[in-house]
């Protein structure tokens, strides 16, 4: 029996996650789980998997879930960092699944690391921010990291078996988002209800407004250089609207390996959670005589102008990538929160990372500065923005 550790276990990867679990009886033990503000769900959850460990934001939120767990409940509650720190070293744990969402993943994911946890990553801002670092620290303390997004887990997929120097490049596909086919001028009028209808999945609210911008795309490709070690140069992006072909690895010889499926995350959790087997599946497969005809095509990047701010801070490296990452989540909060338009978001990541002042020597503590400078940029610029 796997034993697992959940860091972000009420958003969308973390309840697919439990539901995958939840369908493997005998498999699979939950010894621990970490949330936010949730506490409603977070006691469903710990009432059904009994975890050894749950962890919430800060010390009201602990309070608050002990007054509604039951009075037999054996679950320690803690709070906070260092109760998140918990949850992801939690003894006896095997593998940790890191989907807390944003900036807030990185360092629970370095003290599972540092724990020698094998981690399935679903927190692409983990190495998006830090990636030289944490793959030095899993390469110090023997850990594997398996990817969890559907785009990363196919390139996982599809390169089993070959050779990395046989690689000519890979090619992450994206969906478009619910404003594939609209103006810049019809995007400027967005409302984050247009924003959150996305066409294919089901994700949570921020993730969700990075793939309509085409944001989530462009962390994508930044995380892809550091998982598979490949330059900018060798990791393009394709436009699939169907979301079927989740990604591509073409070889030097021409030729192109692909990995399709539904767009359902549960399917590469369950990869991570099983590797290197495989779980059957009850959900429904593939019917490729019913499906839509395939499409492809080249993102415009004047449209979506964040996934070239994506390549730009990654061909700079240093803090960039770590600032655009800050930026962007201070930009999409503003968005949903109404204080800024669509079509802003892209400018105030422009403008935080054109201030930014590139360290290119890499600690935690200037990945952090760098995040926290960037937040509060974006802040300046868009109470700038509502002052005009």
């Amino acid at each position: 029996m796997k034993r697992i550790s959940l860091l972000g276990s009420t958003g969308s990867i973390g309840c697919s996650t439990l539901e995958v679990i939840g369908s493997h009886p005998g498999e699979y033990l939950v010894t621990a789980l970490a949330a936010g503000r949730n506490i409603g769900l977070l006691k469903n959850q710990i009432d059904r998997f009994r975890p050894r460990l749950a962890a919430v934001i800060d010390e009201e939120h602990a309070c608050r879930l002990k007054r509604i767990l039951h009075a037999n409940t054996a679950t320690s509650i803690v709070f906070g960092l260092e109760g998140y720190r918990e949850a992801a070293t939690a003894a006896g744990a095997d593998l940790v699944v890191s989907a807390m969402v944003g900036a807030a993943g990185l360092i629970p994911t370095l003290e599972a690391i540092e724990a020698g946890k094998t981690i399935a990553l679903a927190n692409k801002e983990t190495l998006v921010m830090a990636g030289s670092l944490v793959l030095q620290k899993a390469k110090s303390k023997g850990v594997s990291i398996l990817p969890v997004d559907s785009e990363h887990s196919a390139i996982f997929q599809c390169l089993q078996g070959h050779r990395k120097e046989d690689v000519r490049r890979i090619i992450l596909t994206a969906s478009g988002g619910p404003f594939l086919h609209a103006s810049v001028d019809q995007m400027r009028d967005v409302t984050p209800a247009q924003a959150l209808r996305h066409p294919n999945w089901n994700m949570g609210r921020k993730i969700t407004i990075d793939s309509a911008t085409m944001m989530n795309k462009g962390l994508e490709v930044i995380e892809a250089l550091w998982l598979f070690g490949l330059p900018t140069a060798q990791v393009h992006v394709l436009i699939h609207p169907q979301s079927i072909v989740h990604s591509l690895v073409e070889y030097r010889d021409g030729s192109m390996i692909a990995q399709l499926g539904i767009p359902d995350m549960k399917i590469p959790i369950a990869y991570a959670l099983s590797f290197p087997q495989r779980l059957p599946s009850n959900g429904p497969a593939l019917d490729l005589a019913s499906s839509r005809p395939l499409g492809f095509f080249e993102p415009d990047l004047k449209r979506f102008p964040c996934l070239q701010l994506a390549y730009d801070a990654a061909n700079k490296g240093g803090t960039l990538p770590a600032a655009l990452n800050g930026a962007n989540e201070c930009a999409v909060e503003a968005f949903l929160d109404g204080r800024i338009g669509f079509t802003d978001i892209s400018r105030v990541i422009g403008t935080v990372l054109a201030r930014h002042e590139v360290h290119q020597e890499l600690s935690i503590e200037a990945i952090l500065a760098a995040d926290r400078q960037a937040r509060e940029e974006a802040e300046k610029t868009i109470k700038g923005m509502n002052h005009c």
